[in-house]
């Protein structure tokens, strides 16, 4: 059995509140274009960048300190597909992106909780139980 060393698991803590934070903010747009004509409901595609980005960073190289400045590109999003449609072309449902909402809200919730108590731990053992 491998032992999850501590920096693997802050890292997937920190890449969950990324997560679910960027599916805050998507969800956020949605209802904020809700009576919107024509607004699609876009949902995120944090997991499948970050995944992009993981596997492009070994090849990714700067010979320059001018060369990627700057270059922090936005969370990606795609359109939803297979909602019905109002007749004003909007097909955002306050339903869904509430819950949407309320889903993210609860991962970011669990993983700041699970960051809380390992730092704690830290914090205990600096102390050493005092």
């Amino acid at each position: 059995m491998s032992e999850i060393s501590d920096a693997s698991l802050i890292a997937a803590l920190r890449r969950t509140l990324a997560s679910s934070v960027a599916r805050q903010n998507v969800a956020a747009g949605n209802l904020a274009n809700l009576n919107t004509p024509g607004y699609k409901a876009r949902e995120s595609r944090f997991d499948d960048a970050l995944q992009e980005q993981l596997t492009a960073g070994a090849r990714l190289k700067a010979t320059d300190a001018e060369h990627l400045k700057g270059t922090q590109p936005g969370i990606p999003t795609e359109e939803v597909r297979g909602l019905p449609t109002r007749r004003d072309g909007n097909n955002v449902q306050l339903d869904r992106e509430l819950l949407q909402m309320t889903s993210a809200s609860g991962e970011f919730q669990r993983a700041q909780t699970a960051l809380s108590a390992k730092f704690r731990l830290v914090r205990y053992a600096i102390s050493e139980g005092r």
